[in-house]
C-alpha cells in the first residue's frame, strides 16, 4: 500500500570488484573447461587482429611500391588476408558460443542458490526484508550478472590483451611515431579512470533505485484493494511518483557519463590521428618512413582506440554486473538465524506435551511482546488463547513453529527443546491453520498436499470431505484438478479456510494450532461447516486455538488469558467468567452477545 514500515534501501559502501570477480569465479570453475577454451579463442583472436595491417604494410612497401612496382604477390596476400578474417570470425562465434553457454549456467546456478537461500531464512529476514526487493535479486540483478559473464569478460581480457599487443607493435613499426602517440595517453588514462569512477556510483544508484519502484510496486498491487477503499490513490501516486523521479535522475546519470566518455575517447583518438599523420606524412616525403608502415600504423592506431571504446561500453556492463553481484551476495551473506543442532532428536511420532517455560520475546531488542509466559498442555489437551489485540496470542503459535527464537526461557514438546528437533521434523509435527491462508496459483489439489508427491490424491479427497470442504470443491468445474487464481481470488474466505483444514487434515501432525477468527464475510453456513472442521482437526490432538468464537471457547478443555504479553488467567470458561478478572471482561465486551444469540454457528 505504500505505507510499509521498511523504507528506502539504503546504496551499498564502495563495490570491491577483484573481491566480487572472485566470488564469482567460484560459480564459473565447474565450467572452467569451457572458459578456458574461450580464452585460447580471445588469445588467437588477439594475434590474429594483427596480422591484417601486417599484409598491408607488405604489399604496399615489397609489392605496390616496390621498384620497380610488382603485383606477383598480391593474390596470395589477399587470400591470406581474407583467411585471416575469416579465422578470426569463426574464433569470435566460438568464443562468443562459449561464454553464452557459461553464462547461463552460471546464472542458472546462482539463481538457484539464491533461492535455496531464501528458502532456509527465517521469518525475521523476511520482515526486514521488502518481497520487491528480493524479487529483484532473483531476476534483475542475475539478468545483469549472465550479461557480463556471456558478453563483458572475456571480450574485456580480448580487448586488454589486444591493446597490449598494439602497444608492443607500434614499437616495433616506428618507435618515433609510438612516443608521439604515447604523449596524449596519460590524459586518456586519467579520462578512463574518472569515467570509471563516476559510472560505478551511478550504476549503484540505479540498483538502488529498480530495488525501491520493485518493493513499493510489490507492497501497492497487494495493497490494492485497501488503497482504493480509502481513496488513496493520489497519494500513492505522489509516492511512486518520487520514486520513479528518482529512478530516473540515476538512469540519466549512467547515460551522461557514457555519452561523455565515447565522445572524449574518439577525440583522443581524432587528435592522435592527426599528430600521427602530420609527423609521419613528413617523414615518409623525406624518405625516412615507409608509406606501407605509416599505413599500417595509422590502420593500428584505429584497432587501439576501437578496444578502448568498447572496454568503455563494457566497463559500463561490467559496473552494472558488479552493482549486480554485489547486492546478490549481500543476500547470500546473511547468515541463517535459526540453524539446526549437530546432534537434533529424531522421532517419528511425538504424543503432543506443550510447555512453556519462562518465556520472554521481543521481535526488536527488548520491546517484550511475551513476559515470562509459563503453561503445559497435556497430549491430546484443547486449550483456547485468548486476549485483546497485540496481547502476543499470535506471536505465541509463531515461537511453537520456531518461527523465530526466543531471547529466554524454553519451549518444550515431549519434554525436548524445540531447539534439539530439526526445523523439518518440528513443522511436520506442528500444524497451522491461518486465518488468512495463502493460496497458490495451482489446482485445489496441490493446494491441499502443497506439492507432495507423498500425500496420495485419495488422502487428499478424505481430508477435504472430514473438514466439509468437498462440497464446494466437487462443485468446482473440474473438482480437484481445478485451477486456482492468484491468492484464490476465485475463491472466498470461507473457501480458503476450509482449504487450509484440508491442509492440516492431509498431513495430519500430532499438534494443531487453529487462527479461529470471527469473520463478517463469512456467511452462517459455511461458518458452521468451518467450525464442524475444526473440530474434526482438533479431535484427538493436542490443541491451541486463537479463539474468538464464544462456541469454541466453550469446547475446549481449558482458556489461557493473555494480557500484555503476560499469562495473567487460565482455567474452563465457567471458571474465568465468574473472578471478575481480564476474561469476564472480554466475555461482556465481545462474547455475551454470542451468548445471548446463542451463537452463530455449532
Amino acid at each position: 500500500m505504500g505505507f510499509g514500515y521498511y523504507e528506502e534501501e539504503s546504496a551499498i559502501g564502495r563495490v570491491y570488484d577483484r573481491r566480487l570477480l572472485a566470488r564469482l569465479w567460484e560459480y564459473l570453475r565447474p565450467y572452467k573447461a569451457s572458459v578456458l577454451a574461450s580464452l585460447a579463442m580471445m588469445i588467437l583472436v588477439a594475434v590474429l587482429e594483427l596480422v591484417p595491417q601486417l599484409i598491408i604494410r607488405y604489399a604496399i612497401d615489397k609489392q605496390i611500391r616496390a621498384e620497380p612496382p610488382t603485383i606477383e604477390q598480391l593474390p596470395e596476400l589477399t587470400g591470406l588476408f581474407f583467411l585471416t578474417l575469416s579465422t578470426i570470425f569463426v574464433a569470435r562465434y566460438a568464443q562468443g558460443m562459449l561464454m553464452a553457454y557459461v553464462g547461463q549456467r552460471v546464472m542458472m546456478d546462482l539463481r538457484m542458490a539464491l533461492f535455496a537461500h531464501l528458502q532456509r531464512m527465517s521469518i525475521a529476514f523476511f520482515d526486514r526484508n521488502p518481497v520487491g526487493r528480493l524479487v529483484t535479486r532473483l531476476t534483475n540483478d542475475i539478468q545483469t550478472l549472465e550479461m557480463v559473464i556471456s558478453q563483458g569478460v572475456v571480450q574485456m581480457l580480448t580487448n586488454l590483451l589486444m591493446v597490449s599487443a598494439i602497444v608492443v607493435v607500434l614499437i616495433v613499426l616506428d618507435w618515433r611515431l609510438a612516443l608521439l602517440m604515447y604523449f596524449f595517453l596519460p590524459f586518456l588514462i586519467y579520462a578512463v579512470r574518472t569515467f570509471a569512477m563516476a559510472q560505478r556510483d551511478a550504476f549503484r544508484d540505479q540498483r538502488v533505485w529498480v530495488a525501491r519502484i520493485n518493493a513499493y510496486l510489490n507492497e501497492l498491487i497487494t495493497g490494492v484493494a485497501v488503497v482504493q477503499l480509502f481513496n488513496r490513490q493520489g497519494e500513492n501516486l505522489r509516492r511512486f511518483d518520487h520514486r520513479n523521479r528518482g529512478a530516473l535522475a540515476a538512469n540519466m546519470r549512467v547515460l551522461f557519463w557514457y555519452a561523455v566518455f565515447e565522445p572524449t575517447v574518439v577525440l583522443f583518438g581524432a587528435v592522435t590521428t592527426g599528430a600521427i599523420l602530420w609527423y609521419g606524412g613528413g617523414n615518409v616525403v623525406q624518405d625516412t618512413l615507409t608509406l606501407g608502415t605509416l599505413v599500417a600504423f595509422l590502420g593500428y592506431m584505429q584497432r587501439f582506440y576501437w578496444p578502448i571504446r568498447e572496454l568503455s561500453e563494457r566497463y559500463t556492463t561490467l559496473q552494472a554486473a558488479m552493482a549486480s553481484a554485489e547486492r546478490i551476495f549481500e543476500v547470500l551473506d546473511e547468515p541463517e538465524e535459526l540453524t539446526d543442532v549437530d546432534d537434533p532428536h529424531e522421532v517419528e511420532h511425538v504424543r503432543g506435551k506443550i510447555e512453556f517455560r519462562d518465556v520472554w520475546f521481543a521481535y526488536h531488542e527488548e520491546n517484550w511482546v511475551l513476559r515470562g509466559v509459563s503453561f503445559t498442555i497435556e497430549p491430546g489437551e484443547k486449550v483456547a488463547v485468548v486476549g485483546a489485540t497485540g496481547a502476543g496470542k499470535s506471536t505465541m503459535m509463531s515461537l511453537l513453529n520456531r518461527f523465530y527464537d526466543i531471547q529466554r526461557g524454553e519451549i518444550l514438546i515431549d519434554d525436548v527443546p524445540i531447539k534439539r528437533y530439526r526445523q523439518r521434523a518440528l513443522r511436520r509435527h506442528v500444524g497451522l491453520m491461518l486465518q488468512d491462508p495463502f493460496v497458490y496459483t495451482d489446482t485445489v489439489l496441490e493446494n491441499v498436499r502443497l506439492r507432495d508427491p507423498s500425500i496420495a490424491p485419495e488422502r487428499v479427497r478424505e481430508a477435504a470431505r472430514a473438514v466439509g470442504a468437498s462440497t464446494f470443491i466437487e462443485r468446482m468445474p473440474e473438482g480437484y484438478d481445478s485451477m486456482l487464481a492468484e491468492r484464490g481470488a476465485n475463491l472466498s474466505t470461507g473457501q480458503k479456510q476450509l482449504i487450509a483444514l484440508a491442509r492440516v487434515a492431509a498431513f495430519d501432525p500430532e499438534i494443531v494450532l487453529v487462527m479461529d477468527e470471527a469473520t463478517a464475510s463469512i456467511d452462517p453456513e459455511t461458518e458452521a461447516i468451518i467450525q464442524r472442521g475444526i473440530r474434526e482437526v482438533t479431535s484427538g490432538r493436542t490443541s491451541i486455538i486463537i479463539a474468538h468464537r464464544l462456541n469454541t471457547i466453550r469446547a475446549v478443555d481449558r482458556i489461557i488469558v493473555l494480557h500484555h504479553g503476560e499469562l495473567v488467567e487460565e482455567g474452563t470458561h465457567a471458571q474465568l467468567v465468574t473472578t471478575g478478572g481480564i476474561y469476564a471482561r472480554l466475555y461482556e465486551l465481545q462474547y455475551k452477545d454470542q451468548d445471548a444469540a446463542g451463537s452463530p454457528a455449532s
